[in-house]
């Protein structure tokens, strides 16, 4: 019996990415063909979808030549992306519209419009707060350009519309994976359809909207245009897939209740597993997208850009240890917490707010970063560890929202993944705060492995998506949290957490300034 495979393509922000993978979770080759974004404005952030497709093209056919599997040995491909941009197609499907990426915030007006129509009744019907997403995008294409408007048949997602370009599928079969819904502004989350009242309310037309699908469904076959191109079989099953992040979050292995993810990349997430749907219409905070699994829920926040604070950091003020790293051969990032590591708890007093372009959820474009209570007395590590005690503090406040609302679970451990997994620093730091262990786990790219195994299951190599990923996933070194310390930490997490109460009128008046 000869073996089958399976291609992933993950159309990330930074680029796209492929990889051949089997349905043991073995990774045989991958490639990143770095993205263009444009940036026509201030704030105005696009990607072209064409070299989005184009991308996809390259790197399958970069990754399967370098294996030299067999096109036959191909049993699917399965495609994975960004999920809060969207993309207008028109029947044939060309793109009518530039892809609207998630970045981009010139909808910032129509968001307020739809927090001023009911903003409980959003978060109800769709699990999340009004913000920078698909709805807000849509009305500024209706009232913004109403000529190009009137072209699109469809909006779509990057990864639907590349599977459709692989297809060569029409506008008629434009669809949307249930992991993506939230983001829509029009839906009945819970039910996982449309929802006439939400359209109604908010002005937009549902024949806009593309079909729902499972993210295993079959949703077309390789043309042979574009087999010819990247290589492989005309007639190869594409497979819907999932969202960027929801595959990530599954292939951590969170398939239960009771695990967290802390997905420590350029957005800082904090995400668990549930079984029911409650939508966090107190705090405004977080979002409810569904698992690849229907039978749960993904309830998550996280800081935008928090990642990049640390990066920030580096290239602003850590010129000095750049320049050491380099010549020692290791990471700069390892320099930095060696030096955080001998500042003690706190940072003797000195506490950061991470949000340099605004709080991502609660939704509050005003904050901005700020470093509180430094003197005379503090260097450049106090500075580094506070960054990385804040994301933590932030976490703390997103765990005890998912406790308010969860309050009969019990969480046993919080799987790290994305770059920052791999500081030993940083994974103590949080376990200490949030006072839950902290560990590391086996496999890296575990979006790849939660978007293989949901093709893998679309064309019947596996039937059970998170019994298989956890025969994959392992934990691996653990980071228990310290009492003495866990205790000590929660005076600055709630002084933290009452900072944005105090600044906030500051914050409106430099705004306006």
């Amino acid at each position: 019996m000869s073996y089958k495979f399976i291609i992933c393509v993950d159309l990330g922000t930074m680029g796209t990415k492929a990889a051949i993978v089997s349905k043991e979770g073995k990774i045989l080759a991958k490639t990143l063909e770095e993205s263009k974004l444009y940036y026509p404005k201030p704030g105005w952030v696009e990607q072209k979808p064409n070299e989005m497709f184009n991308s996809s093209l390259n790197t399958i056919k970069t990754v399967v030549k370098e294996t030299g599997i067999s096109s036959n040995n191909i049993a699917a491909i399965g495609i994975s992306g960004q999920m809060a941009g969207i993309v207008g197609i028109d029947r044939n499907w060309e793109a009518v519209t530039h892809y609207d990426s998630w970045l981009d915030n010139r909808c910032q007006v129509y968001v307020e419009e739809i927090k001023s129509k009911g903003e409980e009744r959003y978060i109800t019907a769709n699990g999340m707060p009004a913000t920078i997403a698909h709805a807000a995008k849509i009305l500024w294409w209706k009232n913004q350009k109403p000529d190009i408007y009137n072209k699109i048949y469809k909006f779509i997602q990057p990864a639907g519309y590349v599977a459709g370009k692989l297809s060569g599928l029409k506008g008629r079969d434009a669809f949307i994976d249930y992991t993506y819904l939230h983001f829509s502004g029009v839906c009945n989350n819970r039910k996982m359809e449309w929802s006439e009242d939400m359209a109604n309310l908010l002005g937009i037309s549902l024949d806009k909207m593309p079909n729902i699908v499972k993210p295993w469904d079959v949703v077309g076959e390789l043309c042979s245009e574009a087999a010819e191109k990247c290589g492989l079989k005309t007639g190869t099953p594409i497979i819907a897939g999932a969202g960027d992040a929801i595959v990530s979050f599954i292939g951590s292995g969170l398939v239960e209740p009771g695990i967290l993810i802390d997905l420590a990349g350029t957005a800082s997430i904090l995400a668990c597993c549930v079984e029911d749907y409650r939508p966090d219409i107190k705090n405004k905070t977080l979002l409810f997208p569904r698992s690849v699994d229907p039978n749960y829920w993904y309830p998550h926040a996280y800081i935008g850009g928090g990642g990049l604070c640390l990066r920030w950091f580096r290239d602003t003020f850590a010129a000095e240890e750049k320049k050491e790293s380099q010549k020692k051969g290791i990471n700069t990032y390892y320099l930095l917490d060696e030096m955080a590591a001998k500042i003690a708890p706190g940072s003797e007093g000195l506490v950061f707010l991470p949000h340099l372009a605004g709080r991502t959820y609660p939704v509050d474009s005003k904050v901005k970063g700020v470093w509180f209570g430094f003197s005379w007395s503090h260097k450049k590590a106090h500075f580094y560890r506070s960054i990385l005690e804040a994301i933590a503090y932030e976490y703390r406040y997103y765990f005890r929202i998912i406790k308010e609302l969860y309050p009969e679970t019990n969480y046993s451990e919080v799987r790290v993944i994305g770059g920052g997994c791999k500081s030993n620093l940083w994974n103590q730091i949080k376990a200490d705060v949030v006072g839950i262990p902290y560990v590391q786990i086996n496999e890296e790219d575990v979006g790849l492995i939660g978007l293989a195994m949901t093709a893998a299951k679309g064309v019947g190599l596996i039937n059970n998506i998170g019994k298989s990923i956890s025969e994959i996933v392992k934990p691996t070194v653990k980071y228990t949290p310290r009492d003495k310390y866990h205790e000590y930490y929660q005076n600055y997490a709630d002084l933290y957490e009452g900072l944005f109460e105090n600044l906030n009128p500051i914050f409106s008046e430099l705004n306006k300034i």
